[in-house]
């Protein structure tokens, strides 16, 4: 856990997409939780190392928000994402902020005050940043500030705190979509404030089918950041499978958004050349059980069950579908290990032990225990 401020209490859920990845940890290593002692408050922090003593340069990356209570949010870890900075030697850091997850605190939101929600959600940034940037393996002369959905609103918004040794910042479909108000001229207004408060250069990504921030709203955003003075590349990109605000959190994501963050590290003097090897995940053997399409071979579950592994089988890759004796199923596509998601969630609804039945395009399943 890494210590923080603690800040008064309140409580307000809003819909939002989740972030992630498929890959396993970057370096084979178990993600470490940063421990520390002495303050108020502590946040559950995932952190990918690369090889060696270090300093390593840093990237601190920032969850969105998921639908309904944030403490039942699970941990973020933008497994493609941190797979690639590895690779080039950078530490990334990931907090699950104030009140989210097994963080300690409350939530707080200011509903449709955008340009506040941002800057509540960024006071951790500060709290991360200043334990991390005390840390042998850290460089703290070389940071980069990234996040995806409410988490680049947060990443924005913490660049006008002008942290010492932030280079640059990562817009990943930035933002916050609060019912019942009229939001998006509310971002428009935050992001205009927040040009206005920082010269820290940064790099935007909005895709095409955007459930949440179409390329309309994402123009309208960075050209108030811009006019009032910020430095801001927008990316708009296509569609990108069911919904590109989930683009980062993919594996096919990276071709999308690392050529133009590479260029965008050069320019601001950050590391952008691979010096690690890091060995793909190995692929998923087939067991030969049944064929992938064959959905009547799917045992023990009734008929919604074996609908939904139809559904499953119009997904996308990467992909997994999980069931027990008991009935109980679980499919997930795309984001962070697709397969120990679907196992965990078959596992709520079931006193049986769930296990894999297909992973992308292969059956898994076997009869034996």
């Amino acid at each position: 856990m890494i210590p923080v401020q603690s800040r008064p209490a309140s409580w307000s859920g809003k819909q939002e997409k989740s972030s992630g990845a498929d890959v396993a940890a970057a370096t084979g290593k178990a993600p470490a939780t940063a421990q520390a002692h002495g303050w108020n408050g502590a946040l559950e922090t995932t952190i990918f190392m690369p090889p060696g003593e270090g300093p390593f340069p840093l990237l601190i990356l920032n969850h969105g928000k998921s639908l309904g209570d944030p403490r039942a949010q699970e941990r973020t870890r933008f497994l493609a994402i941190s797979r690639e900075f590895v690779k080039r030697g950078y530490v990334v850091v990931i907090p699950m902020r104030t009140g989210f997850s097994r963080s300690s605190g409350e939530y707080l939101e200011q509903h449709c005050d955008m340009t506040a929600n941002g800057q509540i959600q960024a006071d951790d940034l500060h709290d991360v940043l200043a334990y991390a940037v005390r840390q042998p393996w850290a460089d703290p002369d070389r940071i980069l500030v990234g996040g995806q959905s409410y988490g680049g609103l947060t990443a924005m918004a913490f660049a006008t705190h002008d942290f010492p040794g932030v280079k640059g910042v990562l817009n990943f479909a930035g933002g916050l979509r609060t019912e019942g108000c009229r939001w998006k001229a509310s971002l428009v207004r935050a992001f205009g404030t927040y040009g206005g408060q920082t010269r820290i250069p940064s790099l935007w990504f909005y895709g095409e089918n955007d459930s949440y921030f179409n390329h309309e709203l994402a123009s309208k955003m960075h050209q108030a950041y811009t006019h009032a003075g910020g430095k801001a590349t927008l990316v708009k990109f296509g569609a990108f499978k069911n919904d590109a605000h989930a683009m980062s959190g993919s594996r096919d994501g990276v071709r999308i958004w690392w050529p133009e963050t590479e260029k965008f590290l050069r320019r601001i003097g950050m590391p952008a050349e691979e010096i690690f090897n890091i060995a793909e995940p190995a692929p998923p053997a087939s067991s030969d059980f049944a064929a992938i399409a064959d959905a009547t071979a799917v045992p023990h579950l009734q008929e919604q069950g074996r609908e939904q592994y139809r559904k499953f089988l119009t997904r996308s890759q990467p992909r997994a579908f999980a069931l027990s004796p008991s009935g109980a199923w679980s499919w997930v596509e795309d984001g962070d290990d697709p397969a120990e998601r679907a196992l965990a969630n078959c596992q709520k609804n079931s006193a049986a032990p769930c296990k894999l039945y297909a992973i992308d395009d292969k059956v898994v399943w076997s009869d034996k225990t």
